[in-house]
């Protein structure tokens, strides 16, 4: 019997498992994937929000302003990957000012610090390669750039240290309600938790419906991105947005934070919620959108194509709370600004959960640090594909990444066996030849350090094939 059951491991699910770790309470973290931050927080922009573009008042609004100044503290703690660009929202009309003040008098009312609004030159004079057709634009300072499946690995990896149970490839089929707790049925057990959280992303509405409450309708809104080489992010200093829309923040421009520049999302309603497929003409939208804000970018440069699938509820705020259902409680429709506002997410549920009568005692001896797996390379690293030491043993060429750091990924709490897990944790098989070179050897380093045949070695886990299969791609190279 659990204290708490969570069901999601993506960022929202991770965070409030971390802050329920720091207490002396049982939790269970539930994940249908074989892997955690399989869903949207693995495919998003990776972008931390000011909190300027959510309607004062509302539960977005204020999570996303507590959780963007909580960033940094964290990656002091979690070795994530985080970094304070500041942004620009563009005008490109005289009738974008008024949406700019708009979202500056958001942005006052929410207490967002760092904004101005300055005049085309001046936003030049920060982003030398912005469109001369940009009349004015909203700068924030506060927002900044994350790597978003790195810190969702990082928050597990730390819970799990502090005592959090996490089961993979365990998929929620239904739950019962018994007088003192709940029967959490997967398809591989049953799991009993006095309280459940429902942070299953895109399939909230399905959890929420298990419990017999059906007020919730998720609707993936999928948004496809372009990846191009690092050798283009001279062209952006901070995140780049245009005016949004009824849909969205619109088609940003940035530098991830590993250094690649990227373009996108659009934002089309779709009815498939695995459907993270992309296409020839919405990427052509989105590089002809891009090319407003910064019109040089280089499409020879771009290296892949990806898209992710955000829960978009037929509620017009997030629903953060305890249901109708007692010990039940929902978190539905967390779409943008969510991997901003997770942790703040954490501690508000933490709250909820006490005042549900979940008795909480701090531990004295919660464990806040974890070291990068990723380590940054400099003129002093000798690595070679030839060397015997792992330390220097390349592995990954376009990234730089070393036999050890892969070996250490492999022993961090979270069972991974698969390429895609090496490739979240690692940065191999990222860079320009798209795993053309370490993608086998990763795989024969895997069997070797884990002693199993190289065949239970996929590319994603126990169904999917041992090397990629793009299916339903779009050709990027020809836009």
């Amino acid at each position: 019997m659990y204290d708490v059951c969570i069901i999601g491991a993506g960022v929202v699910g991770a965070n409030i498992a971390r802050e329920l770790a720091k207490y002396k309470v049982t939790v269970c973290l539930l994940e249908k994937e074989e892997d955690v931050s399989c869903g949207a927080s693995k495919a998003n922009s990776g972008i931390v929000h000011g909190g300027y573009s959510d309607k004062p008042g509302t539960l977005k609004a204020e999570l996303c302003v507590k959780g963007n100044r909580m960033y940094e503290q964290l990656n002091k703690e979690l070795n994530f990957g985080y970094r304070e660009t500041g942004s620009l929202v563009l005008a490109f009309r005289e009738e974008d000012r008024k949406t700019l003040q708009k979202l500056y008098e958001y942005g006052l009312e929410n207490g967002v610090g760092g904004l101005e609004i300055i005049d085309g030159e001046q936003a030049r004079e920060r982003e030398p390669y912005l469109s001369k057709e940009v009349k004015a634009a909203l700068y924030c300072a506060n927002a900044g750039i994350t790597s978003p499946y790195e810190f969702v690995i990082a928050l597990m990896e730390n819970a799990i240290v502090n005592g959090v149970e996490l089961k993979l490839k365990n998929e929620v089929v239904g739950i019962e309600k018994n007088a003192s707790y709940f029967n959490v049925i997967t398809n591989k057990e049953q799991v009993k938790g006095k309280y459940v959280i429902n942070a299953a992303g895109v399939y909230s509405d399905k959890i929420s419906s298990m419990i017999g409450i059906h007020d919730f309708m998720i609707t993936p809104r999928r948004g496809q991105y372009i990846l191009l080489d690092k050798d283009q992010n001279y062209l952006v200093n901070s995140v780049i947005f245009q005016v949004p829309t009824e849909l969205g923040k619109g088609i940003l421009v940035t530098s991830t934070y590993h250094g690649n520049l990227m373009v996108g999302p659009n934002a089309e309603d779709i009815d498939d919620k695995g459907d993270v497929s992309t296409d020839e003409q919405a990427l052509q939208k989105i590089v002809d959108a891009a090319r407003l804000s910064v019109p040089d970018f280089n499409m020879k440069k771009a290296i892949t194509s990806f898209a992710g699938n955000r829960p978009v509820s037929n509620q017009k705020d997030w629903i953060i709370e305890e249901s109708p259902v007692k010990g039940f409680i929902n978190l539905v429709g967390i779409d943008s600004p969510g991997l901003t506002a997770s942790p703040a997410i954490g501690l508000k549920v933490v709250e909820i959960l006490k005042q549900a009568g979940l008795q909480l005692e701090e531990k004295t001896d919660f464990e806040f640090y974890r070291d990068p797996i990723f380590k940054v390379k400099d003129e002093t690293f000798k690595g070679d594909v030839n060397a015997t030491d792992p330390e220097e043993h390349i592995i990954c060429r376009c990234e730089q990444i070393t036999a050890a750091e892969v070996i250490d990924a492999l022993h961090r709490g979270i069972p991974i066996q698969s390429i895609d897990g090496i490739k979240r944790r690692t940065r191999a098989g990222m860079g320009r030849c798209q795993g053309g070179f370490c993608r086998q050897r990763v795989k024969e380093l895997i069997a070797k350090e884990l002693n199993i045949p190289i065949e239970e070695v996929t590319l994603r886990g126990k169904d999917s094939p041992s090397l990629p299969v793009r299916a339903k791609r779009a050709d990027y190279t020809k836009l």
